[in-house]
């Protein structure tokens, strides 16, 4: 539902309808919008992506922020770690399906930020 603002014969206003902390957006935003989250999820699209090379994808952030938000998408269920060798240890991340499903929105996203030169 969407908040409306009434304005009364005095021009006191109320809100109705009002969005409960958090609301849907905020909540979609919190699971994908945290620091290189939707980045990693992007390129994550095409299959496995070993950690190596997604860290070298995300040029800007250090190995500990990659693995830390991996480890956080894959607690909310958005990623799957499969460790391929123990020795030397290599670990590859794919999506879920629920991840699969954020990316038309990360892409509308992608395609927004680009067409407005953000």
């Amino acid at each position: 539902m969407e908040g409306v603002v009434n304005i009364d014969s005095k021009g006191r206003k109320s809100v109705a309808n009002v969005c409960k902390e958090p609301c849907a957006i905020e909540k979609g935003m919190r699971l994908i919008g945290g620091k290189w989250k939707g980045s990693l999820i992007y390129h994550l699209k095409d299959g496995p992506v070993r950690f190596n090379d997604l860290a070298r994808l995300l040029g800007g952030a250090s190995k500990k922020m990659v693995d830390q938000r991996l480890k956080e998408l894959e607690a909310e269920g958005m990623v799957i770690r499969k460790v391929i060798s123990d020795r030397p240890i290599a670990v590859s991340y794919e999506l879920t399906e629920f991840g699969r499903t954020a990316l038309k929105i990360l892409d509308d996203l992608r395609v927004w930020s680009e067409s407005h030169k953000l």
